[in-house]
C-alpha cells in the first residue's frame, strides 16, 4: 500500500501535523488509512509514493509513466481528448533533467526584476530553471529565464507577432488574458489549438483591439503555478486619458516550494488541510464571554452539522508551517527582499496592479495614501477614490497615487485569509523601508455568507437548513424583509442585501454528491467588500463602485439568459458548474452575433473568479443598469450576478473558475460560438 507523501523527507508526516503526540507506529497506521480513504474518495487517482523532489530521475519517470495511465483513464478522459489538461505538469519531465551540484542560487533568485519588452515582434522560450525564492532550491517553468515572465508592452492598432518556443519537455501553451484575439489565437489547448510540443515553436499573431493592463499566463496544468506568467501593457493609440509622472507594474502571485499535483491530491483527501484558521479554544471562550456558553455552543454546533468550516476561504493558505503552502510575491520577489518603486514627492504615479496568482486574493493598501482606480480590467473606469481594493485572482486594477512626502511608503497585500502578506516599498530613494502594517484577523463567514440574502438554505448535504440553526426557526416568514437596519450585527460584520432577491431553480444536476450546498435566495447587491473587509474603518472599493467610461459596447437588451450554479463539495474538493464537472458537460452554445444575460448562482461558500476568454462580460446592477466591462468577474460566496455579453467572436472558448485548482477539479466549460 502506497502513503501520501511527505511534505519532505525531514518533516514530520501530515497525521502528524495534526496529531502531534501520536507514535511512529500510529502514524504508520494513520497513513495507510489516510491513503485507503483518499483512494476511495479521489476521482483524481495520482500516485501517492514519495514527492517528486525526493525520489530519483529514473523513479520519476516510471511513476509518470503508471501515473498517466490511471490518471487519463479515470475522469480525465474527456480531458485528454480534449488536451484541455494535457497532464503536461511541469515536474512530469523531471525524469531527464539533472539538478546542478553547485549553483549560484543567489544570481537566480536575484533574476525577478521586471523585464520590459516593447514593439511587435517577441521571441518568447517557456522552459525549466532554477530558482531560490524562499531559501529553497526549487525548479521553475519561465519564459526567457524569469519569473515573472517578461512584460510585454503593445500599441493599440498594431499587429503583434510572438514566436513561442516550447523547451520543456512536456506540452505548454501561452494565454493572453482579457485580450481579443481570434480563437486560434487564445492559448488554449484542445480548444484553441493542439498546444505547443517539446522542441517546437509555435507563432501568434493577433491585431490589438485594445488598451491597458493585462497578463499572460500558461494554460497547460499547473504551470502557471510553477511561474510561468507575466504581465501585458497596451497602450492607448490616442495617449492615456489618465495623465501621471511615472508608473510601476505590481504582479502579485502565489509560489509554492510544493509539487501542485501533490497539493492537489492533499485537497482531495482534505480539502481543509492548508487551513490553518480553524477555530481555537481562545475563540471558543471569547464567544462565551460575548454571547454565553449556549449560544457558543450552538454557533459550533450548526457548523459541525453542516461539515464545514466558517474559516475555509482559500485552497492553498500562506501559513509558514508547511513546506508546500504558498508563499507570496510582489514583481517576484517576497516581502523580505522587498520590491520597490520609485517616484519624487508631488509627482502622480500609476500603478498597474495584476493578480497573476494561482489561487490567491488580495486585499491591497498603501497606509497614508489615497489609491484613485482608474480602470479595471484594461478598462478606464470613472476615478474613484479608495483606502484598499480586493484584487481577486486574474483581475487588474490601475491606481494612482500621490505621495507628497518625502518619505517611504509600505505597498500592503494581504491574503483574504489573512494568513499571510506580501510587501513592497514606494520610495523617492533606494533603500527606504516604511513600517508594514499587522496582518488582519480572519473573521467567520457570516449566515450571509452561507444561505444569501434571506439567510435560508435550500439545502446542505441533502437535508434542509431551515430550523436546524441558532435563530433560523422564525426565517420562513421573512420573505421580503428588509436587512440594511442589519448590517454590521455581530463581530464578523455581514454583507447588506439591497433588494428582495429572486429565487432561482436548480438543475436536476445539482443534486448528488458533487454538490453540498444550495442558495435558494441568494443576495444580488454589489457594494459588498466581502469577508475580512466589512466595517474596517477604510474605504473599500466594490463592484458598485465601477463604472466604465463610454457605457456598454453594446446598446442592446438581452435575448436570453443563460443561468450557471457554482457548485461543490467543499469537503471532497469537488468544483463544477450546475453540479457537472467538465467531463460530464456539454458545451454552451451562443449564437454569433447575439446579446444575452449571464447570470451566474453561487452555491458554495468560496469566491469564484469568473473568466470568459474571447468576450467582454458587461457587470449590471441588482436593477440591470451596466457598470462596468471585465473579462474576470469574481462571485462571492450565496451571491447572483448578471452580465451581458455580445457573442461576436466565433469558435471555442474557455470559461472557468479561475481559482487554479477549482479549475482542475472541474470548474470548467466550453462556450461554442456558432
Amino acid at each position: 500500500m502506497t502513503h501520501p507523501s511527505h511534505e519532505t523527507s525531514r518533516t514530520p508526516c501530515p497525521i502528524h501535523q495534526h496529531v502531534q503526540r501520536a507514535s511512529p507506529r500510529a502514524c504508520v497506521l494513520f497513513q495507510a488509512v489516510f491513503s485507503f480513504v483518499a483512494r476511495l474518495r479521489s476521482d483524481h487517482p495520482i500516485g501517492h509514493a514519495q514527492s517528486a523532489w525526493t525520489r530519483s530521475p529514473a523513479l520519476l519517470a516510471q511513476d509518470v509513466s503508471r501515473r498517466e495511465g490511471a490518471h487519463h483513464e479515470a475522469d480525465f478522459k474527456r480531458r485528454r481528448s480534449a488536451q484541455i489538461r494535457d497532464g503536461s505538469g511541469l515536474f512530469r519531465g523531471l525524469g531527464g533533467l539533472t539538478l546542478p551540484s553547485s549553483l549560484s542560487w543567489a544570481a537566480a533568485a536575484g533574476q525577478t526584476e521586471l523585464t520590459e519588452l516593447r514593439g511587435t515582434e517577441f521571441d518568447l522560450e517557456i522552459a525549466q530553471t532554477p530558482v531560490n525564492l524562499t531559501g529553497q532550491a526549487r525548479i521553475a517553468t519561465t519564459v526567457n529565464g524569469q519569473i515573472p515572465a517578461p512584460t510585454l508592452r503593445w500599441r493599440e492598432g498594431d499587429t503583434v507577432t510572438l514566436r513561442v518556443t516550447n523547451r520543456l519537455p512536456v506540452a505548454s501553451s501561452i494565454h493572453w488574458h482579457g485580450i481579443l484575439v481570434p480563437a486560434a489565437m487564445d492559448g488554449v489547448p484542445g480548444l484553441s489549438f493542439n498546444g505547443i510540443a517539446p522542441g517546437e515553436t509555435f507563432v501568434y499573431r493577433f491585431p490589438v483591439k485594445q488598451s491597458g493592463t493585462y497578463w499572460y499566463h500558461s494554460h497547460s496544468r499547473f504551470q502557471e503555478q510553477t511561474g510561468l506568467y507575466g504581465p501585458i501593457v497596451i497602450d492607448p493609440r490616442d495617449g492615456p486619458r489618465f495623465r501621471t509622472d511615472r508608473e510601476h507594474v505590481v504582479l502579485l502571485s502565489d509560489w509554492t516550494d510544493g509539487v501542485p499535483e501533490e497539493i492537489f491530491r492533499k485537497l482531495k483527501v482534505m480539502s481543509g488541510f492548508f487551513n490553518f484558521n480553524q477555530p481555537t479554544v481562545g475563540d471558543f471562550k471569547r464567544d462565551i464571554a460575548q454571547m454565553g456558553i449556549q449560544g457558543a455552543l450552538e454557533k459550533r454546533k450548526m457548523w459541525n452539522r453542516m461539515r464545514m468550516v466558517p474559516t475555509d476561504l482559500g485552497d492553498l493558505t500562506g501559513t509558514a508551517q508547511l513546506r508546500s503552502a504558498a508563499r507570496y510575491l510582489l514583481n517576484g520577489k517576497t516581502a523580505d527582499h522587498n520590491w520597490t518603486g520609485a517616484f519624487q514627492p508631488r509627482e502622480k504615479v500609476r500603478i498597474r496592479f495584476i493578480n497573476g496568482s494561482a489561487t490567491t486574493i488580495f486585499d491591497v493598501r498603501i497606509p497614508g495614501l489615497k489609491m484613485t482606480v482608474v480602470a479595471a480590467d484594461g478598462q478606464d473606469v470613472h476615478p474613484v477614490t479608495v483606502d484598499e481594493f480586493r484584487i481577486s485572482v486574474a483581475e487588474t486594477y490601475d491606481v494612482v497615487v500621490e505621495p507628497t512626502d518625502d518619505r517611504p511608503y509600505t505597498l500592503f497585500a494581504q491574503s483574504i485569509d489573512r494568513t499571510n502578506f506580501v510587501r513592497g516599498t514606494l520610495a523617492p530613494r533606494a533603500g527606504m523601508q516604511a513600517p508594514v502594517p499587522e496582518v488582519g484577523k480572519p473573521q467567520w463567514l457570516t449566515m450571509t455568507d452561507m444561505m444569501g440574502a434571506m439567510g435560508v438554505m435550500g439545502s446542505m448535504g441533502g437535508s434542509k437548513g431551515k430550523g436546524e440553526m441558532d435563530g433560523m426557526q422564525e426565517m420562513e416568514n421573512m420573505q421580503g424583509m428588509d436587512h440594511s437596519s442589519m448590517a454590521g450585527m455581530g463581530t464578523e460584520g455581514s454583507a447588506k442585501p439591497a433588494m428582495k432577491p429572486p429565487r432561482v431553480r436548480h438543475a436536476r444536476t445539482e443534486y448528488g454528491p458533487g454538490v453540498d450546498m444550495h442558495v435558494d435566495m441568494p443576495r444580488t447587491n454589489l457594494d459588498d467588500p466581502g469577508i475580512n473587509l466589512r466595517d474596517n474603518g477604510r474605504r473599500v472599493l466594490t463592484y458598485a463602485d465601477l463604472h466604465t467610461i463610454g457605457g456598454p459596447i453594446d446598446s442592446r437588451e438581452p435575448g436570453r439568459d443563460i443561468e450557471l450554479h457554482l457548485t461543490g463539495n467543499m469537503e471532497r474538493f469537488m468544483w463544477s458548474f450546475d453540479g457537472q464537472k467538465f467531463s460530464e458537460s456539454k458545451p454552451v452554445h451562443f449564437r454569433f452575433g447575439e446579446r444575452l444575460r449571464l447570470v451566474l448562482v453561487n452555491d458554495t461558500m468560496m469566491n469564484h473568479p469568473i473568466h470568459l476568454h474571447g468576450m467582454w462580460g458587461e457587470l449590471e446592477s441588482p436593477t440591470g443598469e451596466f457598470l462596468a466591462r471585465k473579462h474576470t468577474i469574481n462571485v462571492q460566496p450565496a451571491q447572483r450576478v448578471t452580465y451581458r455579453v455580445t457573442a461576436d467572436a466565433m469558435g471555442r472558448w474557455a470559461y472557468h473558475c479561475h481559482m487554479l485548482y477549482h479549475m482542475e477539479a472541474g470548474m470548467f466549460r466550453e462556450v461554442h460560438v456558432s
